[in-house]
């Protein structure tokens, strides 16, 4: 912050703020009382509603509490009068956490606050700062986002050996959830489900569409331990596939894994996605999956979060970065897809979870 010559950061994303306070509370759950965090060089400061005073006093905390009386208008007052109040020159700068992978809280009477406070206090963005520093994770991180992964791979392993026939998206995502619950997950937000053979929308919600045979299962992930999601995506297959359908499974497969074993820290996000499409060329396996501009994310308490792995990124990646590697194939109606997680160290890679089964799993093509 003192580099860039910012006094203050504004924090309104529900990540960020966990991030930095690690507090725990339901309040997320409302609008009306929001949370803000004020960041400055010196003191880090919580503003809350009163409501919150019990919650936040109950132990040690790592910030210091201001509290507030009211609503939006009031929390934001708050925000504005403790920065005015460290800031003995009136104009300091500040930024706040709008922008890329970042979801904060839209409030223009906070954007119209912090530009107002005092003559010649600028305000600007404080992603790439946030990013800097969230991007690298330490191995208590890791370590949280590998138990996510054995959570999700062990329901999605169960809930297959269920599955049959004739059940819909919607039966088999509620299976799932219960299982991701019943495996020690926190949260489960919404994930996907979809069946089909060629005619798959990947970002619609799971609903009555029953399986048939011959159809694919996609899922991707989003149970959530110690506030890390895991994102993974997985397939099955309802009845035993082809034996072309088989080798595509198995190229797509290697090459994935082989993208994510060769990632090392100094390396661009653009030289990783050179290394796949050498790889997939060489597969001989035809055009990808063409709706995005990268096979790859960085990942976090975001289900996704910087760096993007795409065609001529500069951007180096770091010892400290957890890179998701998911390349996708639509062929014969079939989708083929592995979402392989690596945090990257000093000497390599580790990968955060179990890799994807090299025999595509399979749903007994009988109907109960």
């Amino acid at each position: 912050m003192r580099r860039e010559g910012i006094a203050f950061v504004a924090l309104t994303d529900r990540e960020n703020i966990l991030y930095v306070t690690d507090y725990q509370t339901l309040t997320w759950a409302y609008n009306a009382r929001p949370l803000f965090v004020v960041i400055g060089q010196d003191d880090l400061l919580l503003v809350a509603s009163r409501t919150d005073s019990r919650n936040i006093e109950s132990c040690e905390r790592g910030f210091v509490p201001a509290y507030y009386d009211g609503y939006l208008s009031e929390a934001v007052d708050t925000v504005l009068r403790e920065i005015s109040a460290r800031d003995r020159t009136g104009r300091a700068a500040t930024a706040i956490d709008y922008g890329q992978d970042m979801f904060g809280r839209g409030s223009l009477e906070l954007i119209d606050g912090l530009r107002s406070r005092a003559d010649g206090a600028s305000l600007g963005s404080a992603s790439d700062l946030i990013w800097r520093v969230r991007v690298v994770k330490s191995e208590y991180e890791a370590g949280l986002k590998r138990t996510a992964f054995q959570i999700v791979n062990s329901a999605f392993d169960a809930v297959i050996g269920e599955a049959h026939l004739g059940m819909t998206e919607f039966a088999l995502y509620q299976r799932m959830q219960a299982r991701i619950f019943m495996a020690g997950a926190e949260r489960a937000d919404p994930i996907a489900m979809a069946f089909g053979r060629g005619d798959f929308i990947y970002n619609r919600p799971p609903g009555p569409k029953a399986l048939a045979a011959g159809d694919y299962i996609w899922t991707d992930f989003r149970s959530t331990y110690g506030g890390y999601p895991a994102d993974r995506n997985r397939i099955a297959r309802a009845g035993v596939p082809e034996p072309w359908e088989c080798e595509l499974y198995g190229k797509t497969r290697e090459i994935t894994v082989a993208v994510a074993s060769g990632i090392r820290a100094g390396m661009t996000c653009g030289e990783v996605f050179a290394s796949y499409e050498r790889l997939w060329a060489g597969a001989g396996l035809g055009a990808p999956y063409g709706l995005l501009s990268r096979i790859g994310h960085g990942g976090g308490l975001g289900v996704t979060e910087p760096p993007s792995i795409s065609r001529g990124n500069p951007e180096v990646i770091k010892a400290g970065m957890i890179l998701h590697i998911e390349p996708k194939l639509e062929r014969g109606g079939g989708v083929f897809q592995f979402e392989e997680i690596v945090y990257v160290t000093d000497s390599g890679i580790e990968f955060l979870s179990e890799l994807a089964p090299a025999q595509i799993p399979v749903v007994d093509a009988h109907p109960v």
